[in-house]
């Protein structure tokens, strides 16, 4: 499997291509399941999980992606988690005095987030070998960013204020995330996943100094945690240009990073012993067939044919995405890579 094989940084025929947030909004088979179903009803109900994951191979992806989100995990913690229509995930209660930390529970994700693992078999079966599945999970900063927030912010300013005023509580709340997210992690690998990525979707709102201080010891934790597990661990993370090779120091045998960065000057500062995955702007799939193939050949161009480059997206794919743009840009990798 070319994914897999580019993960350890060995030579394929050609580059690897999977992106994320390929299972989604974009694709009307998805739509279609979307008017019967919400998006955490089809996240607990394994065969509706499994179909939806499935779905985006008909592209000609090199890996599959379980479709999930990465706020699961909260509500066996003790939180409530909903989706307001254009507001996103809203989070309750908002975790933010030493009761609040003290009040999240600890779990056994195989029993209590049984449903994705359960999801995850299905897919492995059905895959039969001929593609590899990832799993997945939020890194500590971003689940506790939307802990202390009670849902997304723009500037971050609660989870800050605890950084800075109570960095002791801080703390305690990161080391439980970072326990639990090993442990969901582990246990995905055990239901059937071939590679896990860890999502930092918030990094990028943090200073150096506050990423190397407060949060790089724990998403440390996590992916030390899994290093023995036997499978390619993707860190991945959104605005972590200021600070890359520190992002790079918290671990992960893959590298993702997103558009904007230049893919060359990611793998020579985060150095040839690591393999890149990224980093097309995904507006560029929502251009013009000219210009796609010509962002799709610098991002190759940028990579040199080096081993280890896993081509994705620098972000999710948006829901105005063309379908056919994005069959188009998986043929165009395979085709130019070969």
């Amino acid at each position: 499997m070319r994914f897999l094989k580019a993960c350890r940084r060995e030579k394929t025929d050609a580059t690897p291509v999977w992106f994320m947030r390929q299972a989604g909004r974009y694709m009307p088979e998805y739509r279609k399941v979307r008017e019967r179903w919400t998006l955490l009803e089809i996240c607990e109900e394994p065969e509706l999980a499994a179909e939806v994951t499935l779905q985006p191979l008909a592209l000609g992806v090199d890996a599959a992606i379980l479709f999930a989100d990465i706020l699961l995990p909260v509500r066996p913690m003790g939180i409530a988690l909903s989706f307001a229509p254009g507001e996103g995930p809203v989070l309750s209660p908002a975790v933010r005095s030493g009761y609040d930390v003290d009040s999240l529970r600890d779990f056994d994700p195989r029993e209590e987030l049984g449903y994705v693992m359960k999801a995850l078999r299905i897919v492995r079966k059905e895959l039969d070998g001929k593609t590899p599945l990832i799993g997945f999970a939020g890194a500590p900063f971003t689940l506790a960013a939307y802990l202390v927030e009670g849902g997304p912010s723009e500037d971050h300013a609660l989870v800050k204020a605890m950084m800075r005023e109570q960095p002791a509580l801080w703390g305690r709340l990161m080391e439980k995330l970072s326990k639990m997210s090993v442990r969901y992690l582990s246990a995905q690998i055990e239901a059937g996943a071939q590679a896990v990525q860890l999502f930092d979707s918030w990094a990028g709102k943090l200073t150096r100094e506050e990423y190397v201080r407060h949060v790089l010891p724990h998403s440390k934790a996590v992916l030390d945690g899994l290093s023995g597990k036997g499978v390619p661990v993707i860190h991945f993370g959104t605005g972590t240009g200021p600070f890359l090779e520190d992002f790079r120091d918290a671990g992960g045998s893959v590298l993702g990073v997103d558009h904007h960065l230049l893919l060359d000057e990611a793998w020579h500062r985060a150095g040839s012993d690591r393999a890149m995955q990224g980093n097309l702007d995904p507006a560029a799939l929502r251009g013009t067939r000219d210009e796609l193939r010509g962002a799709i050949e610098d991002v190759l161009r940028r990579a040199g044919k080096q081993p280890g480059h896993i081509f994705n997206t620098g972000h999710g794919l948006t829901p105005d995405t063309p379908v056919d743009n994005v069959r188009a840009a998986v043929d165009l990798v395979h085709e130019l890579s070969a």
